[in-house]
């Protein structure tokens, strides 16, 4: 399969905000993701001043910022905030809190205000209908399961990948999300299953301009990295 011939939308996941730019300028990137680890990582000093120029940056496509509290009261507030970065912004709430408390009833709070949510870290599809349940009728929201993670713990995504689509597709304005993609052939699994969404970090969105290489390419091309890496080391196994 082709990259052209992917139906499902891919999503950048980062938090480096040249990198972002970057991304958003080839073409081929329909949206945006952050999170807390992401920014942490890309050295994000400053939430706020991060989210702004990003958003100034990237006015038309859709951007996922989540928020920092462990409480449904902040979490509420730094919703409210997160909203009014732009009509194209979707505040990111975990399905629960550190305590395992679920989100659920701050979801449905902020959904009725009509704001825009990309609730995350979901890895069951009780969890997948909870959410969706919460969502008020005519919003736009985003269900973000944690494929990757689950396939990380010995656990076979595609099953519960294959629901969260038919879960989402059965309420209007909700996209089902293949969150924490480990490789490149996770885009076509993330198609086959109806996914709306796959978020794929840069490490794996390099590898793109390779999809649809033939394996008698990549066998040919293999070999011939093998070649230079023996003349580069001078080695002689023949005295």
């Amino acid at each position: 399969m082709t990259f052209k011939q992917l139906r499902v939308a891919v999503y950048a996941d980062g938090a480096d905000k040249d990198a972002m730019i970057a991304e958003y300028k080839k073409g081929y990137v329909k949206g945006f993701t952050t999170n807390p680890s992401l920014m942490k990582k890309a050295g994000v000093t400053d939430y706020v001043s991060f989210a702004k120029e990003v958003c100034a940056a990237i006015p038309d496509l859709p951007l996922s910022f989540e928020v920092f509290g462990d409480d449904f009261e902040t979490m509420e507030k730094e919703a409210k905030v997160i909203a009014e970065l732009g009509k194209n912004v979707f505040v990111k709430i975990p399905i629960m809190l550190t305590n395992g408390t679920s989100t659920a009833p701050l979801i449905k709070k902020l959904s009725a205000q009509g704001i825009q949510l990309n609730v995350t870290a979901i890895f069951t599809v009780k969890q997948v209908r909870e959410t969706v349940n919460a969502f008020a009728p005519n919003t736009k929201n985003i269900v973000s399961v944690f494929a990757g993670r689950l396939a990380d713990s010995g656990i076979d995504p595609v099953p519960i990948m294959k629901k969260t689509a038919k879960i989402c597709r059965a309420k209007p304005g909700t996209m089902s999300l293949w969150a924490s993609t480990r490789e490149l052939f996770n885009l076509v699994e993330a198609d086959r299953c109806k996914c709306d969404i796959i978020t794929v970090p840069n490490s794996v969105l390099d590898k793109i301009p390779g999809m649809g290489t033939s394996p008698m390419e990549g066998s040919r091309s293999t070999v011939l990295t093998f070649a230079k890496d023996i003349k580069d080391l001078g080695f002689s196994i023949l005295k």
